[in-house]
């Protein structure tokens, strides 16, 4: 894992130990956070047109990014009770989705790798 995420993975440790939190972190329970932060990321973008979502007052961003902000401390939490190195995993990740989308066939589509 990169340092950085790795030193953010600590202190969100020892932010959980220091308040008693972890008995509450289970991996569905971070499973589950993370679907109520990421729809209340989804509010700020829904009945949005395709160019105000790529416009967001500064507001709105900053509620936005906060949002982020809780679903990436969840994932990372989820990855450290089940010791995934997230960095790991998305490149090898990438190198799947390269084998499924080849370039020759999936360039400018939107179709799902077996409709290609």
């Amino acid at each position: 894992m990169s340092a950085e995420i790795e030193s953010l993975k600590l202190k969100l440790r020892e932010f959980a130990e220091e308040r008693d939190w972890d008995q509450f972190h289970s991996p569905k329970n971070f499973s589950m956070a993370m679907i109520v932060e990421c729809a209340e990321l989804v509010e700020h973008f829904q009945w949005l047109t395709d160019e105000q979502s790529k416009n967001l007052s500064t507001e709105t961003l900053d509620e936005v990014s906060l949002e982020m902000a809780d679903i990436f401390i969840y994932l990372i939490r989820l990855a450290d009770k089940l010791d995934v190195d997230l960095v790991k995993t998305a490149k090898r990740k990438m190198i799947l989705n390269a084998e499924k989308y080849p370039i020759e066939k999936s360039k400018g589509l939107a179709t799902k790798y077996n409709k290609l």
